[in-house]
């Protein structure tokens, strides 16, 4: 039979190969208490799948084609689908200028667009696109696999998909074809890593790690948070 502490490592091998050497810093810290005291919410299935609380996040991005900017969102605790197993559907925001190599290299691409029609003997065509905005709205579901440690904490790991409904906007660009194909709605995947904080039953801090892939764009983020609680606690989740 496969333990929790079988689920928690392979995890942590999943977030390592893919995420870089923080995920294993994070990793290494949790995964050796948890194996000591993280059985109580092994014990848990679908029977404990209901909604139980809602949260807010602030959060931080280090995109690799936008510029460094804060996110905002909600995340709904619905409780476990099975043993230590969590699902927190959520949905975020956030917006930023395109890096000024992502809009050069924009730029060129519509110039080689552009120059391959133009008449022959004509100037070449030179495209000046200013600077370029990116909005997501993120509509995702992230499952958790959850064990306390010490200090009343609770840890997680786990993945989550998405929904990126992403819009360009700029003052050169908007009602173009250009905008037209910065608009879209794109699938994304994300690892991630985190640590939760029962103040009381019914509220609680949370903090996280992940990394995004959508795409041609991908994103590190760091979220904290505080989490309204309307459900019980299960035994395995209190200080």
């Amino acid at each position: 039979m496969t333990t929790t502490g079988d689920r928690l490592r392979r995890a942590c091998r999943c977030l390592v190969m893919h995420s870089g050497a923080w995920h294993l810093a994070w990793a290494l810290t949790l995964v050796t208490p948890a194996a000591a005291v993280g059985q109580e919410l092994a014990d848990f299935d679908y029977e404990n799948l209901s909604f139980r609380g809602v949260g807010i996040e602030w959060g931080y991005l280090y995109p690799s084609t936008v510029e460094q900017d804060p996110s905002f969102g909600l995340r709904f605790d619905l409780g476990y689908l099975g043993p230590s197993v969590r699902l927190v559907p959520s949905v975020s925001f956030w917006q930023s200028r395109m890096t000024a190599a992502e809009v050069q290299t924009l730029e060129q691409r519509v110039e080689q667009l552009a120059n391959r029609s133009r008449p022959v003997g004509s100037a070449p065509v030179d495209i000046d696109l200013g600077e370029i905005e990116r909005r997501d709205v993120v509509l995702g579901v992230d499952s958790h696999v959850v064990w306390s440690i010490p200090l009343g904490l609770l840890s997680y790991a786990g993945a989550g998909v998405a929904a990126h409904v992403l819009d360009g906007r700029g003052e050169s660009i908007d009602d173009t074809f250009v905008e037209d194909l910065l608009d879209s709605v794109t699938a994304g995947f994300n690892l991630h890593v985190g640590l939760e904080y029962p103040v009381t039953e019914r509220l609680r801090f949370h903090t996280s790690m992940r990394h995004e892939w959508l795409g041609d764009l991908r994103y590190f983020e760091v979220r904290v948070g505080t989490q309204i609680m309307f459900g019980p606690s299960l035994p395995g989740e209190l200080r």
